[in-house]
């Protein structure tokens, strides 16, 4: 009588085990894209622009629009846009209240607290160097100087770094003199760094503003 009463109370036992295996938890749904806010806008994945998918490594090394921006604030701020550095440069990418009056921006304090402003700040000023030296990235484009392979995206990222005329000077002297800033960085190297970029969708514009 016992033996039987075991054998029934374990099977009871392994009944109720098996039964609450089925049985599906609660767990909260998460949504199938990806949502990230980095800079004021959202990219939404999966997506049909090509564009939106860039090789995340750290530090972006994607070769399209947004892989520049963001090695370039990485190089630049590490990606912060409330940055002030010791020399007065603000922001995710480090501008100056010069190059800021260049495009429309007269409000340093609003500058530094608005990220899609920023934003809109780089791509203009990208917009406006690539007027300026039109003429160098189509002479120079694909050519080595002083052991450095010329690309726009280079050429576009060594303006952001020592201006536009600084860029001029460099060709001139054909590469042997170039421009360093305050920390030493020098023009010569955001020419190699940031080479291979496709930024040829971007309009040259000599009077490209924020608000364009």
């Amino acid at each position: 009588m016992i033996k039987k009463w075991y054998f029934y109370a374990s099977l009871v036992v392994i009944i109720t085990f098996l039964s609450l295996g089925f049985i599906p938890s609660e767990k909260e749904t998460k949504p199938w894209f990806l949502i990230e806010k980095t800079d004021g806008s959202e990219y939404i994945f999966p997506s049909k622009e090509k564009d939106d998918y860039p090789n995340t490594n750290v530090p972006y090394t994607g070769n399209h629009l947004i892989g520049f921006k963001e090695a370039v604030a990485f190089k630049e701020s590490q990606g912060q846009y409330r940055l002030v550095n010791t020399l007065g440069y603000m922001g995710k990418y480090q501008f100056g209240s010069k190059a800021l009056r260049a495009i429309g921006i007269n409000d340093n304090k609003a500058f530094l607290k608005d990220p899609a402003l920023q934003e809109k700040a780089f791509m203009a000023l990208l917009a406006k160097n690539k007027w300026i030296l039109r003429y160098e990235i189509q002479k120079y484009e694909g050519k080595i100087i002083n052991g450095i392979e010329i690309t726009e995206s280079g050429i576009l990222a060594a303006a952001h770094l020592g201006g536009a005329g600084s860029v001029k000077n460099f060709f001139k002297n054909k590469g042997s003199r170039h421009f360093r800033d305050a920390f030493g960085t020098s023009l010569k190297s955001y020419m190699r760094d940031f080479a291979g970029y496709d930024l040829s969708f971007i309009e040259a514009d000599s009077n490209a503003t924020v608000n364009d």
